[in-house]
């Protein structure tokens, strides 16, 4: 595709793993996580992509250094939107859309993938998240929107009231963006939340009160959205993909 970049977010050191690994290099079925994204991504033919690295960067930077994919450096971990305004000088020549991808959603198909670009293109979105419903949303983000599939706002967990606790569909943390959208929408971004971050969530809102259409694009298979932050976690993705090979 040549009006798509994909950005795939791979700096954080995850903490609830218990290992000074960086999250996305720890082994599903004898492959880092981060490597099913990177498969994924190429099978949708992208004309740049971008990893951005931060903790133990050097461990990702020569294990991928064969891959079809340039590395940005983000120094300091200050939150999703951060990371991806890091990408920003790279992108100053390229017109499209940008996906973006967190490097520990392994099970993520290029079918859903394809389908997210798809809706995007077709609702002329400036943009759009792929969600699922969860039966248990428990730390995802909740997404508020209406009935026709506009989002109004994505809450993070410790921001959410009660009655926003309460919705099932959540944030995949997949998005993709019109390039021009997201980085006018990056710019105001602000770390004013329980966790002192920016973050690319924020971008939906911000948007939307300029009056840009965004857009929640469900996923068929809430299975693939699966993030992974804890080893127990990860057990859990390794045996969905056992059973995929079964």
């Amino acid at each position: 595709m040549n009006d798509l970049a994909v950005i795939v977010l791979a700096a954080g050191k995850g903490v609830r793993m218990r290992s000074d690994l960086p999250k996305v290099f720890h082994e599903i079925l004898g492959e880092p996580m981060l490597t099913y994204v990177l498969e994924t991504v190429k099978q949708l033919n992208p004309q740049r992509t971008y990893l951005v690295v931060g903790h133990k960067r050097d461990l990702l930077m020569d294990y991928y250094k064969e891959w079809p994919l340039s590395f940005v450096a983000q120094d300091e971990q200050l939150g999703t939107g951060h990371a991806v305004m890091q990408v920003k000088p790279y992108l100053d020549d390229f017109t499209g859309m940008v996906l973006v991808l967190a490097g520990d959603v392994p099970l993520l198909s290029a079918k859903t993938l394809k389908q997210l670009i798809d809706f995007h293109l077709k609702n002329r979105s400036a943009a759009t998240d792929l969600t699922a419903v969860l039966a248990d949303a428990a730390n995802y983000g909740r997404i508020v929107r209406q009935a026709n599939g506009e989002i109004l706002k994505i809450v993070e967990k410790k921001d959410a009231t009660a009655e926003e606790l309460k919705i099932k569909e959540i944030n995949t943390g997949t998005f993709c963006f019109d390039k021009e959208a997201l980085f006018l929408a990056l710019k105001e971004v602000k770390p004013e939340n329980a966790q002192k971050e920016y973050y690319l969530t924020d971008t939906i809102e911000i948007l939307r009160k300029k009056g840009l259409p965004v857009y929640a694009c469900r996923a068929e298979d809430p299975l693939e959205t699966l993030g992974i932050n804890t080893k127990e976690e990860l057990v859990a993705v390794e045996k969905i993909l056992l059973g995929r090979q079964a």
